[in-house]
């Protein structure tokens, strides 16, 4: 669009018939787009820098040169409305509506020769449009959601229009959303309809410990002990460190037992100061105490009742406390804070520690009887360490969990990397492992695979040995130990693991595959 055309262009050399003084006076280096305001009856007079007239413009001509560029930006205009492929919208200072391009049309069913001229909240909600705000508030608004109708969703770009710093209209771009908001609300939907799927197969078959991955003896010697208690109603206390996945078995048992269309709840008891333990756990009744909710409030018990209570951190708990959960394990009844009437007790306890409660109650801290009351049935999950032939199918897991979640390609892992896990102390355990996963996952994004360079510095730090390199072969160049031996010692290092057992051995993942087929391993 032309909006800087020179006035020179138009110009015509004086001569002794012309009344100069009645002239409009303007530079000689001036544009169109430098005229404030002509009367359409005075001609024009270019002057140089110093004042000298040197040529004049017939005003019938300069209004000619107005009319043809009006009709070539018209038409560029057009032009522009028809090839975009977005949505455009143009109204006036009042809001009545100047330009409507075909992508509006199809966008929201309304044909140009309907609203062309036409206030726009003839067809749209005024509080539901942003381009009225943009005119009458001065807002503009950048790549803003917005639904102007229904069943319409839009990304809008809305500015206001301006000649001389004073606002003449707004425009508005909008980008059809619809279909992608549309699909978002059916993923949606369809995630949550299979989760209550996964929920009620569970339930129906049983499978209470698919969330469990591995395969080693240890986990699997737990997970048979959790399969063969979740059938009975005992108490069952879970040991092992923190991060292992104590509220996985704890959960898995619930989902196996009998109770599994009963509520599942969890509660910390680390994380509750102790002056609140007694109303979280057993409830109170309405003015029970200053700043008591009006109606009183359900407790743990209260909530989960025909279902089961999952306690971690059960060594955390205050010893007064303790007393009151031994006679309700006694008793098969409490009482909520400041109420007087008892509540029958129907709640599996599953109770979970980090700690040696054993030399707990030693010190006096925990109390014994409370103790053999929870520990009808001992479950030791044990630590990550203990497993590492599962670290390889973890991390599998979790780097696909996490590159769904954050929309990447699931990246390959080198196999310096895997063995570097294998040789990882893991004193988080499974927790510490799914965070550096995530962590991996999100800094390599765009990337094809992670390499050890990747790792934090602090992490290296902790490994019981330094990373293998990938130049260097750890096959022992003697005559005493043969070469089916080495490849068995570095399957053995790698738990199995044959892409890292290859780079231990310093040679190719086919090369391997057809020693330990010579060799029938």
């Amino acid at each position: 669009m032309k909006s800087s055309f020179p006035l020179v262009n138009l110009m015509e050399p004086l001569n002794d018939d012309l009344h100069v003084s009645h002239m409009n006076t303007m530079p000689i280096h001036s544009t169109l787009s430098d005229i404030q305001q002509i009367s359409l009856s005075t001609d024009i007079l270019l002057q140089d820098k110093e004042g000298t007239a040197v040529g004049w413009i017939p005003i019938s001509r300069l209004v000619d040169k107005l009319l043809e560029l009006y009709k070539e930006n018209r038409a560029y205009l057009e032009a522009l409305l028809t090839n975009v492929e977005d949505a455009i919208t143009i109204i006036d200072r009042t809001g009545t509506v100047t330009n409507w391009n075909e992508k509006s049309e199809q966008l929201y069913n309304i044909p140009k020769q309907e609203i062309i001229d036409k206030p726009i909240t003839h067809f749209f909600n005024k509080e539901s449009l942003l381009l009225l705000s943009t005119i009458q508030q001065e807002e503009q608004f950048i790549q803003q959601y917005h639904q102007p109708h229904p069943q319409v969703h839009v990304l809008i770009n809305s500015s206001t229009v301006l000649v001389d710093n004073e606002i003449i209209g707004g425009i508005s771009v909008e980008r059809n959303i619809s279909d992608i908001v549309k699909l978002n609300q059916h993923i949606y939907s369809t995630t949550a309809y299979l989760h209550d799927l996964e929920q009620s197969i569970q339930a129906e078959s049983n499978i209470g410990f698919n969330k469990i991955k591995g395969r080693s003896k240890a986990l699997q010697d737990a997970i048979g002990l959790a399969e063969k208690v979740a059938e009975t109603d005992a108490p069952v206390f879970i040991t092992g460190e923190s991060g292992v996945g104590k509220e996985l078995f704890a959960e898995g048992i619930h989902i196996a037992s009998k109770r599994n269309k009963q509520p599942f709840l969890a509660l910390n008891c680390g994380a509750i100061p102790n002056s609140l333990f007694e109303s979280e756990l057993f409830g109170y009744e309405q003015g029970a105490f200053t700043g008591a909710l009006k109606g009183g409030k359900k407790g743990k018990f209260d909530l989960a009742k025909g279902g089961t209570l999952f306690l971690d951190e059960i060594g955390e708990m205050p010893l007064d406390l303790q007393v009151k959960l031994l006679r309700v394990l006694q008793e098969k009844k409490y009482d909520r804070v400041g109420g007087t009437a008892s509540i029958d007790f129907d709640v599996r306890i599953i109770a979970a520690t980090n700690q040696n409660l054993e030399e707990m109650i030693e010190k006096g801290t925990f109390r014994e009887d409370l103790f053999y009351r929870l520990n009808v049935i001992s479950i030791h999950v044990p630590p990550l360490r203990h497993r590492r032939e599962d670290i390889p199918t973890l991390v599998q897991f979790f780097l696909k969990e996490f590159s769904i979640k954050y929309g990447s390609k699931v990246p390959e892992m080198e196999a310096e990397v895997l063995y570097t896990f294998l040789q990882h102390p893991w004193q988080g355990n499974i927790r510490q492992l799914q965070n550096i996963i995530e962590r991996l996952v999100i800094l390599t994004r765009g990337l094809e695979s992670i390499t050890v360079k990747h790792l934090p510095d602090a992490f290296l730090n902790q490994l019981n040995h330094p990373p293998v390199s990938t130049h260097e072969t750890v096959i022992p160049q003697n005559n005493t130990e043969t070469e089916k031996q080495s490849i068995l010692n570095a399957l053995n290092k790698t738990y199995g693991n044959r892409t890292a057992a290859a780079k231990l051995l310093g040679i190719s993942r086919a090369n391997l595959y057809n020693k330990l087929k010579k060799y029938n391993l």
